[in-house]
């Protein structure tokens, strides 16, 4: 164990949530060093990159394997679009670099290739970004892990996001070309709403099912062994146009007989008046417990408050902090950490058995890569 070490991080790519790197610039035991990514990616990217460079007073490398060697990176944290996730943490994991990895990690088998055969050639540590830190859940795992319910039978979470996506659906003119995926992507970043921001359209089921399962997968150790799920573009022009998700109900059925169940979308910020309802109900032999992700909370209210603000704001939001935390300690301990890279893959197995159920209208056994 080497609980003094400092690790050195480089920022690959932070085209999309810079609150990832957040964490690590509030950690005393990380230094950033170097932002890096590759030098023909389009301008509006390099932009984003040199701004966080700028912020942390860092360089800015237009050369990956360049800046991992030369600033003698411990870890790498990947914030790219999502198609670009497995290729830049399986150039790091291939230069012996531990990574953490924005969601999802990754939307399809060919994007995942290239990660998978590097974690099997490299003994590094993987961790994707999660929400599973914050105190809510964290208080419910406590008292799950006490026997408080005794044995689970189900789970259920309701995880819709308050942010807009564009114009409602049914706005468009008739005859008025479809909307443009990423143009729409990279103008919402300016206020938070880019959820799929790429070339390719991501629906809500790959960009969001991290966080809802993240939740199921740290509440039970059960695996899932069958997936039946619907879904629809039920809220926002672009993703109609793009043929993807804004709206889904998944179904999964695990061993022992525990039954859990989600319902995920992208809703618009006039649905919610504070970012979104985000529940769980789990329910056990003995008992059941009901709680929202975003405990604890206050509410402010005042006069002239402007429509988009959230009423209520979060209290002891430490997640992207604790969970740099966790991941300094699992190195520290040389263990792994909750949702490693099998962790991640379980994920990624759920979200793409989810999307082919979706297109058959038939539940779909899991079929582990």
């Amino acid at each position: 164990m080497n609980s003094h070490r400092r690790y050195r991080v480089a920022v690959l790519s932070v085209v999309k949530h810079d609150y990832v790197v957040r964490g690590w610039m509030a950690h005393p035991r990380c230094e950033l060093v170097v932002v890096a990514d590759d030098p023909d990616i389009p301008e509006w990217a390099h932009e984003r990159n040199q701004l966080l460079a700028d912020e942390c007073e860092i360089p800015y490398v237009r050369g990956v394997e360049q800046a991992l060697r030369d600033y003698r990176v411990d870890i790498a944290v990947v914030c790219s679009e999502a198609y670009r996730h497995c290729q830049l943490s399986a150039r790091a994991v291939s230069a012996g670099v531990h990574v953490v990895q924005d969601k999802p990690l990754a939307t399809s088998d060919a994007e995942l290739q290239p990660l998978l055969d590097a974690m099997q050639q490299r003994p590094v540590t993987f961790m994707m970004w999660n929400r599973n830190f914050l105190p809510a859940v964290m208080h419910a795992q406590r008292e799950i892990a006490s026997g408080a319910l005794g044995e689970l039978q189900s789970i259920h979470v309701d995880f819709y996001f308050a942010k807009d996506a564009g114009p409602p659906k049914g706005q468009r003119p008739k005859g008025y070309p479809p909307m443009n995926w990423q143009a729409y992507q990279i103008a919402a970043h300016i206020d938070g709403s880019d959820g799929g921001v790429g070339p390719y359209p991501i629906g809500e089921l790959q960009n969001e099912g991290i966080y809802p399962l993240g939740f199921i997968f740290g509440l039970t150790q059960a695996a899932v062994k069958r997936v039946f799920a619907s879904s629809t573009a039920h809220f926002h022009q672009v993703n109609a146009d793009n043929r993807v998700e804004d709206l889904a109900a998944i179904t999964l059925e695990m061993e022992g007989g525990l039954v859990c169940s989600i319902a995920l979308g992208r809703i618009g910020v006039a649905s919610h008046p504070s970012g979104g309802e985000i529940k769980l109900r789990v329910v056990g032999s003995r008992g059941a417990l009901v709680f929202h992700e975003a405990r604890p909370d206050v509410g402010v209210y005042y006069r002239q408050q402007p429509a988009g603000e959230a009423r209520q704001r979060r209290v002891a939001i430490e997640n992207d902090f604790l969970l740099a935390d966790h991941f300094v300690q699992a190195l520290d301990q040389n263990r792994q950490p909750f949702m490693n890279f099998a962790d991640s893959v379980r994920v990624f197995e759920c979200v793409r058995a989810a999307l082919e159920s979706c297109r058959c209208g038939r539940p779909i056994d899991l079929k582990p890569l």
